[in-house]
């Protein structure tokens, strides 16, 4: 069944949060109608790479006109040609930006339907979606709204002022010019009196408009610091958690509209103070309000529009490496990454040579060995999208760092961090000029690791998860000199969103208890107990040569690149302790196995199966477990059908008869099954088929042998070997581990 049709069978909760993700930048009518293709397509690499994203774009272009030809309905073929010339405007120049999008909401998809799996949220995950709330958003609209109904009524206050100033000044000359003539006439004294009465009425419209105009200054004020800001950091905050592998459930685009709404407005008000400071040169009286007002109302719209725009300068795409789109804020020497800034304020005003200077490790703690410098162009101008509105945003795409060489030829101490807990950061930094106010531009990457061999890429990752789960500090680069625990609770959530994002499926709540009970033993029990980080990334498991993060990652590399069809099946247990794989078998019909990890290999799965002896005895087997060298020979469901039993010099046999608890095995794979004979004539064909010999023993307990011996004669062993190809497995326990 494809991703939307699993989707569409959801209930309305969760259809709702599927809602959420799609909009004008990626219409739900494209996903519904391209749903098959949408999901055959590698979106994931595109976003890095701007030959393939373009590719793919085109071809998305040519599905969505197919289905718009073959579309009965004239309206709904209408908005399929509005969609496509939508599609057009936004991403023709910028095709890396409709795969990510796509990518965003495939993977969103997937997250929603793995929670149905899991059946309950973690707390970071429910107080996420707390937060974006539709009824503070809706909030947040009406409050902006509101604003910007203000000032424009101001604007037209400001425009009666000058009118009613008009009146007052051409009566004033009129009148000034009929005195020089006739100065003690009543109709002159009328006159006073009605431009005296014209001057109050203009004297309290000026002090009504600057008694509006502070109203509306502090609430902008106050939408600033009560709400835009809190948003600001809590999308901020969202997006570490996304990095990690958790939900990203809003981008910018709303965010991106309060700013500019607000900035708008700010900017409006400016305009109509110099306005009135235009009024006041043309008429001015004793105890006029503006010259007394005027000057601090400026200072305070000055000052709210240069901290409004100066937070509205954002990273909207973490450094990322394209070869490691899924584990972001890791570098590696001499490998290019990528990564985009954006201003959020729309400013048409502004000379778009907007230059941003991009600085690694600007501000690094003292002590700190390692140095790197950026070894490409560091400076590039931000540009208009016309995608994301008409914001300024510049995507730094062949950004490389190399290490600094050290004349003395050695680096010295180390210190106490690993290279893996070093942290570093880039800084973006711009200046421009709007409406006369010069306003300095500075942001920052959430913190990096620098690594400079693949292998320290396990170790990097478990220091990005832990930096970004525990603190929403931007630059707290020295971190890991005393790091934080994390509660079970808070740590099993973002390791099953790992499980989530790299292999399709979170892990359920047995699962997660059984990775707790590995870890910490039956304190896992307890889902507040503190796991500090030398325990999790690095002391090694009690009798093994590699850490708990060790040992998990490869299973997470496994799955990834070997088992994803038969795990997004939900036929692999994974985690079970070796008491509770007893337990789940031993009262099975004979020939019932289950699928887990291994706990004494790295990146390594087994499986075990149970027999009943003619006693009555209940007899386990494991088979040696398999990883990733011997499963890029052979399918891991294709060694599950044709893996054979030799038993006492008997007929090779398959004791796998059915999946736990009870699935027949060819009904549970069959469909994964995929390797063919071969078809290339004249040769006889060739298949490798995995055989293990077990010897007899007497025993309950789980059973173990050497390598097998041929069981028949050589000559029948070399007629068979010209039809088959073996692989020869051995047989461990499982409780030997």
């Amino acid at each position: 069944m494809s991703q939307w049709k699993q989707i569409q069978q959801l209930e309305m909760r969760l259809l709702e949060q599927v809602d959420y993700l799609y909009d004008d930048n990626f219409p739900m009518d494209i996903r519904q109608g391209l749903a098959g293709w949408i999901e055959s397509q590698d979106w994931d690499s595109a976003v890095n790479d701007e030959p393939m994203a373009s590719v793919m774009f085109t071809n998305l272009q040519t599905q969505l006109e197919k289905v718009r030809m073959q579309e009965q309905n004239f309206l709904q073929r209408h908005n399929m040609k509005i969609i496509q010339q939508q599609l057009q405007r936004k991403y023709t120049t910028n095709p890396t930006a409709v795969a990510r999008v796509i990518s965003t909401c495939l993977r969103e998809e997937r997250r929603i339907l793995s929670s149905t799996c899991t059946q309950e949220q973690g707390a970071l995950e429910q107080s996420l979606q707390n937060s974006v709330a539709f009824e503070r958003q809706k909030n947040m609209d009406n409050r902006v709204g509101i604003i910007r109904n203000s000032v424009q009524l101001m604007d037209q206050a400001v425009k009666n002022i000058e009118d009613m100033q008009d009146d007052f000044d051409f009566f004033y000359k009129t009148l000034q010019s009929r005195e020089s003539t006739d100065r003690t006439s009543d109709m002159i004294k009328q006159g006073i009196t009605r431009l005296q009465e014209m001057l109050n009425r203009l004297d309290f419209k000026r002090k009504e408009i600057l008694s509006k105009m502070d109203v509306v200054i502090k609430e902008i004020d106050d939408l600033m610091t009560s709400q835009l800001r809190p948003e600001l950091q809590d999308w901020k905050r969202r997006q570490q958690i996304a990095a990690i592998g958790g939900p990203m459930l809003t981008g910018l685009e709303q965010l991106q509209s309060w700013f500019t709404l607000t900035a708008q407005s700010l900017f409006q008000i400016k305009r109509q103070l110099d306005k009135l400071g235009e009024l006041v040169v043309k008429v001015t009286y004793e105890s006029d309000p503006i010259p007394l007002q005027k000057p601090q109302m400026e200072e305070r719209v000055k000052y709210l529009i240069y901290h409004l725009i100066k937070s509205s300068f954002v990273v909207e795409k973490q450094p990322c490496m394209p070869t490691h789109p899924q584990k972001p804020l890791i570098i590696k020497t001499g490998v290019q990454f990528t990564t985009k800034v954006r201003l959020l304020v729309k400013l048409p005003e502004v000379d778009y040579q907007l230059k941003v200077k991009t600085t690694f490790d600007k501000d690094l703690p003292p002590g700190r060995v390692r140095q790197f410098f950026i070894l490409t162009n560091n400076t590039k101008v931000m540009d208009i999208e016309d995608y994301s509105n008409g914001c300024l945003s510049v995507e730094f795409r062949h950004l490389q760092l190399k290490e600094k060489k050290y004349t003395n030829g050695t680096k010295g101490n180390e210190g106490l961090l690993s290279v893996t807990e070093e942290l570093h950061s880039l800084s973006f930094e711009a200046c421009f000029t709007v409406q006369g106010l010069t306003i300095d531009l500075e942001t920052c990457s959430l913190p990096l690791v620098v690594i400079s061999n693949v292998s320290q890429l396990p170790g990097g990752w478990a220091s990005v998860m832990w930096y970004n789960l525990l603190t929403d500090e931007p630059r707290n680069l020295g971190f890991f000199g005393n790091p934080p625990r994390a509660s079970w609770s808070q740590l099993s959530e973002v390791l099953s969103w790992q499980f989530s994002t790299f292999a399709g499926r979170g892990l359920n709540k047995e699962q997660l208890d059984m990775l707790g009970e590995k870890l910490l033993g039956q304190l896992a029990s307890c889902g507040d107990y503190q796991v500090s980080w030398s325990k999790f990334a690095k002391e090694n498991i009690p009798g093994k040569p590699f850490s708990f993060w060790m040992w998990l990652d490869s299973i997470l590399e496994l799955i990834k690149k070997h088992l994803l069809p038969v795990w997004n099946e939900n036929y692999i247990m994974g985690f079970v302790s070796k008491e509770m794989e007893r337990a789940l078998l031993k009262d099975r019909q004979p020939g019932t196995f289950l699928l887990r990890f291994s706990e004494s290999h790295l990146g390594g799965i087994t499986f075990t199966w149970v027999e009943h002896s003619d006693s009555g005895d209940v007899k386990f087997n494991s088979v040696e477990p398999y990883t990733k060298n011997r499963l890029s020979a052979l399918p891991f469901a294709d060694i599950i059908r044709d893996y054979k039993v030799i038993s006492n010099g008997g007929v090779p046999e398959n004791p796998l008869k059915f999946l736990y608890p009870d699935i027949p095995k060819d009904e549970a794979f069959g469909r994964l099954y995929n390797s063919q004979p071969s078809k290339v004539h004249p040769y006889i064909p060739s298949t490798l088929i995995p055989i293990s010999e077990l010897r007899s023993e007497a025993s309950t307990t789980p059973r173990s042998c050497p390598s097998p011996e041929p069981p028949m004669t050589p000559g029948e062993f070399d007629m068979l070997s010209e039809h088959l190809c073996f692989d020869i497995d051995t047989m461990n326990s499982p409780y030997s581990e």
